[in-house]
């Protein structure tokens, strides 16, 4: 929502300046004032009734956190109440200097619309039982920064300024992250480590796991399994999307065993690298798995509220973590990592190879029932020249068929910049073919 109107000026009326000061007053006993005026929420206030995985969601997707960007004040409030659900859980402070923080610039050459100043991520530890083991960790994450009042990213470019609460993505993740801590350290002790890590800065480019996959503040230097959940909140009727699995060799029976227990059906990928924090560690050589509910309409928009998620489809996916965590955790011996599970991602500098070119074309990710919707184009892209235009749907580009968005991903990459193809679509019911002339990605 938008904030406010500051009344306080010198010629706003006495009886509106004295409504407004007790307006404030009611906000900060109800725990609602933005995070931006100095002053976290009360979370007891707002997370009432409430229990894990949801009462996260419900704090970090409040108004008064204003979006959580990285590096914000907002985010900061959400990172003291990760640190303080760690600290209440009884689980070891294991950032720097004996806290639950590992700071971090969040300035990135490589992402210009990065944030400048520092960020956080919050990092916990559950120390294994195993004296040989315990220094070797499985680690178990999810961001939880979001776009803030819009910032680079957002998909509502007509709503300028207003709160992107991030519910599903990724208020979800860390409810559901937080909701696997509290089963494990309730539960007797795994062999091996487990360290949860909120990251910061994953809407800037993976910032903080990138920096946590680099500069691991643990005395050990064994990851032997990263599980990350991103937008684990719609599940619903759905599929739970898991990729990954065949960045180990164990993987598909571990994950065939938890989701025969929670009776939950999944659609498996053995991609290893995607545009979440997994791939800071893939790309290390440690086994990953992301875990995944689909995309949907409300995606990098206002609309994206804690009323919209699926509380008990949160619980399935903590059991589903929890039960693939412990196996590993307890495993003898480790899981065996399998390189090249998937395209790495570009070099910097590099961003048109192995992306393929650049349309231009921004989804709308409602799901259609053949091809990618969109919602716009961006302004001067070879889209926009061509005549592409929100509410399309992209069913072919070139020689390829596109029936999702990883279909139209891979026309992409088949194609290389100045490439003039045949973009076929559906407008408002009836085929379309416009052509157009593929341009360089865009770097960010």
């Amino acid at each position: 929502m938008k904030r406010e109107t500051d009344m306080r000026e010198s010629g706003a009326p006495a009886v509106l300046r004295v409504a407004t000061f007790l307006t404030a007053i009611a906000a900060i006993a109800a725990g609602a004032l933005p995070a931006a005026a100095g002053i976290c929420p009360d979370a007891a206030a707002i997370t009432g009734g409430f229990e894990l995985p949801m009462a996260a969601v419900r704090l970090l997707a409040d108004d008064a956190l204003e979006g959580r960007l990285a590096g914000s004040a907002g985010e900061r409030c959400a990172g003291d109440y990760i640190a303080a659900t760690f600290r209440r859980l009884g689980l070891r402070p294991a950032g720097e200097a004996d806290t639950y923080f590992q700071s971090l610039p969040l300035a990135s050459i490589l992402n210009p619309h990065a944030a400048a100043g520092t960020g956080r991520n919050v990092v916990a530890l559950l120390e294994g039982a195993d004296p040989g083991l315990r220094r070797e960790v499985v680690v178990v994450g999810a961001h939880y920064d979001h776009l803030g009042h819009g910032a680079p990213g957002s998909l509502a470019p007509d709503e300028p300024g207003v709160i992107h609460n991030g519910a599903d993505d990724n208020a979800s993740g860390v409810g559901t992250m937080l909701r696997v801590a509290q089963r494990l350290a309730s539960g007797p002790p795994t062999a091996r480590s487990v360290v949860f890590v909120a990251f910061t800065g994953e809407e800037s480019g993976l910032l903080g796991s990138e920096y946590f996959a680099a500069h691991f503040t643990l005395p050990s230097d064994t990851m032997v399994a990263m599980i990350n959940m991103d937008m684990v909140g719609r599940l619903g009727s759905g599929n739970l999307i898991i990729n990954g699995v065949d960045t180990a060799e164990e993987w598909r029976s571990v994950v065939d065993a938890a989701l025969a227990k929670a009776g939950v059906a999944a659609s498996l990928s053995g991609e290893g690298y995607g545009p979440s924090d997994h791939t800071s560690f893939y790309t290390r050589d440690v086994p990953v798995l992301h875990l995944f509910t689909n995309v949907h309409g409300d995606y990098h928009r206002p609309s994206d509220d804690w009323q919209k998620i699926d509380g008990a489809g949160m619980e399935k996916v903590a059991s589903i973590v929890f039960d693939i965590t412990t196996a590993v955790a307890n495993r003898r011996p480790s899981l065996t990592l399998m390189r090249g599970a998937g395209r790495p991602p570009a070099p910097a500098g590099e961003a048109s190879r192995g992306y393929g070119a650049y349309l231009g074309s921004v989804p709308d990710f409602t799901p259609v029932e053949r091809g990618v919707k969109l919602s716009g184009v961006s302004p001067g892209s070879p889209a926009d020249k061509a005549g592409i235009r929100g509410g399309d749907i992209l069913v072919g580009l070139g020689q390829f068929d596109v029936a999702d968005l990883q279909g139209m991903t891979d026309a992409l990459r088949a194609h290389k910049p100045g490439d003039e193809v045949e973009v076929r679509l559906l407008r408002d019911g009836r085929a379309l073919t416009l052509k157009v002339t593929l341009g360089t990605r865009r770097p960010g």
